[in-house]
C-alpha cells in the first residue's frame, strides 16, 4: 500500500474521532516508514533551499504520525485489557506490528491477574512446582557474596556471581541498591 500525506490526515481524523481503531493494512507501519523516509528527504532538501512551507509540511506530518501511533496505542491496550479479562481476543484492523504488542500486553496483564489469583486463593499457575511466596523476589548475583545474617536473623550465602536466586524482599532490594543483584523477570 502506497501511503500519501491526505491518507495519513483521513487515519488521523479518523482515529480522533472515533473509539475503534481505524482499519490499516497489515503493512502499515512498514509503508508508513517509506512515507517518511522520503518526506524527510524531502524536508532535508527544504533547509537547503530555505523552504519554510515544505519544513512546516514535515513538523506537521511528524506531529500528526506521533498522535496516531499514540491514539492507536491507547486503543490496543484498552482492548487488550478487555481480551485479558473476557479472554476473547480481537486483532481486527491492526497493522502486524500492533498485532505482536496486542499479544504482549494480553501476556503481561494475564501474569498480573495471577498474582491476584495467588493472592486470593493461593493456587499456582501452571508449570509452577509450588506457590511462590509473594513477600520474594528472584534476583541475579552481580559479584560473589559471602554468607551473611539477614534482619530476619537468617543466614543466607554465599552467592557467586551470575547465580539467580530468591530473597525476601527488603533483602534483594538491599542488593540491588548497591549494585550486588539485578531484578529477574
Amino acid at each position: 500500500m502506497e501511503l500519501s500525506y491526505d491518507e495519513i490526515r483521513r487515519i488521523h481524523r479518523l482515529e480522533k474521532n472515533t473509539s475503534k481503531l481505524v482499519e490499516v493494512e497489515a503493512d502499515f507501519f512498514n509503508s508508513l516508514n517509506e512515507f517518511i523516509k522520503s518526506e524527510k528527504e524531502d524536508y532535508i532538501n527544504s533547509l537547503k533551499d530555505f523552504s519554510v512551507a515544505k519544513a512546516r509540511n514535515f513538523t506537521n506530518l511528524k506531529k500528526m504520525v506521533e498522535e496516531i501511533f499514540s491514539l492507536r496505542e491507547k486503543k490496543i491496550l484498552g482492548l487488550a485489557l478487555v481480551s485479558a479479562r473476557t479472554n476473547e481476543l480481537s486483532e481486527e484492523h491492526m497493522a502486524l506490528q500492533e498485532k505482536q504488542f496486542y499479544q504482549e500486553m494480553i501476556r503481561v496483564l494475564n501474569k498480573h491477574k495471577d498474582l491476584m489469583d495467588r493472592i486470593f486463593d493461593g493456587s499456582v499457575a501452571e508449570g509452577e512446582e509450588k506457590a511462590k511466596d509473594l513477600n520474594n523476589v528472584q534476583i541475579r548475583i552481580l559479584s560473589d557474596i559471602p554468607s551473611f545474617i539477614g534482619t530476619d536473623m537468617k543466614e543466607y550465602g554465599p552467592f557467586k556471581k551470575g547465580e539467580t536466586i530468591e530473597l525476601p524482599f527488603k533483602i534483594a532490594k538491599l542488593f540491588v541498591s548497591r549494585k550486588l543483584g539485578e531484578n529477574v523477570e
